[in-house]
């Protein structure tokens, strides 16, 4: 008598719950239309890179047949400098995507939850859910995260909360002593990540990107990003610090040789060069009330926005809302980001970007509203 051996199937079988993760989908970067193209879609910044950054990337192409530094170091210690942060509590990754990804990895298993605001970044769950865990979404309070309804949200299985701060796509912030509540507020053992992808964008006396709250805490860490003030989007080079024990989990489960040679220096040049981020920030503030103004005199709503975009809010016009106001952009060469995911079907997030580009996106959406 033989024993009935079971089929297996005919492919390789993703583990569950990994066809369940929606995929992220980035802002588009071309228009249907229009004589010059101006991508407001991806945050970035108008100003571009560094000079200083590009020549130190072009450089590292003599030497591509080398490996680059495995922890970084000297990157670090550029950042520790620039920052005043201990160059040991720092780790350095392909974009702060990386380090959000790792450390979920580090600390969420199977059935374990990671708390999120309603609004917030869309990686915080995939990052979740990729690790084996639940994402718990929590609901917001004004368009900022609550933090409230962020702590009454917390259980057993609760293992790390994600905090963008300010917020993507709504450019709102929670104030410093906000923050400092939440953390006081959690359990020792849940990881607190300050998302502070932005932080450098924001001028206002309230708020703190997280570096207190991580020197003093063992379970705070704060992430933060090279693609936006310091135009390095294409070399993906984010960083995160935290504490000694959180820094030497994520070392273990980071990749070997995960920031290339040419990201490492331009990485280095970039933060070394503050006038060039000074000017970014600079032109952000002046252009961030500009656009604001121009907008809602046309009688859109906008969010009060700390970074580097504003979210848009479109009323009814003639039947046509923001999907119909996107179209229209694109039509005319003005490239901005659909945040229907975020749970706004009627709201546009649109970057700041240059003189040109604002001028162009304020007069196609006053000939969209009929003004």
């Amino acid at each position: 008598m033989t024993s009935e051996i079971p089929s297996r199937p005919a492919r390789p079988i993703p583990r569950a719950g990994v066809l369940d993760i929606p995929a992220y989908v980035p802002g588009r970067s071309k228009a249907t239309g229009g004589a010059r193209v101006y991508k407001l879609s991806s945050n970035e910044t108008p100003l571009g890179a560094s000079p200083k950054a590009i020549a130190a990337y072009r450089a590292a192409a003599e030497k591509l047949e080398l490996y680059p530094e495995d922890t970084a170091p000297s990157l670090r210690a550029a950042i520790g400098r620039v920052i005043g942060l201990a160059p040991e509590r720092l780790v350095c990754g392909t974009g702060s995507d990386e380090m959000l990804n790792l450390l979920a990895h580090a600390y969420v298993g199977p059935g374990d939850e990671g708390i999120y605001s309603e609004h917030g970044f869309l990686v915080y769950p995939i990052a979740i859910t990729a690790a084996g865990g639940v994402p718990v979404k929590v609901p917001e309070k004004n368009l900022v995260a609550d933090v409230d309804a962020i702590l009454a949200a917390v259980t057993e299985r609760t293992k790390i909360v994600f905090l963008a701060n300010p917020n993507n796509p709504t450019g709102t912030y929670l104030p410093f002593d906000e923050v400092k509540r939440l953390a006081a507020g959690l359990p020792k053992d849940v990881v607190l990540v300050l998302d502070a992808a932005y932080a450098e964008y924001v001028r206002r006396n309230d708020y703190e990107a997280g570096i207190e709250l991580v020197s003093t805490s063992e379970n705070v860490v704060m992430t933060r990003t090279f693609s936006k003030i310091y135009g390095l989007a294409a070399a993906r080079l984010g960083w995160l610090y935290g504490p000694p024990e959180i820094v030497d989990a994520v070392n273990r489960i980071r990749p070997p040789f995960n920031v290339s040679a040419a990201a490492i220096v331009a990485g280095i040049a970039a933060i070394e060069d503050r006038d060039h981020t000074a000017a970014a920030a600079e032109h952000n503030e002046v252009w961030l009330t500009k656009v604001t103004e121009a907008l809602t005199a046309l009688g859109l709503t906008v969010t009060p926005s700390v970074a580097n975009f504003v979210l848009v809010h479109f009323p009814d016009v003639d039947g046509r809302r923001a999907a119909d106001a996107d179209d229209f952009l694109s039509e005319r060469g003005v490239i901005v980001r659909r945040v229907t995911a975020y749970g706004f079907p009627d709201a546009l997030r649109i970057t700041i970007g240059s003189a040109e580009a604002n001028q162009a996106m304020i007069a196609a959406l006053a000939a969209f509203v009929g003004k």
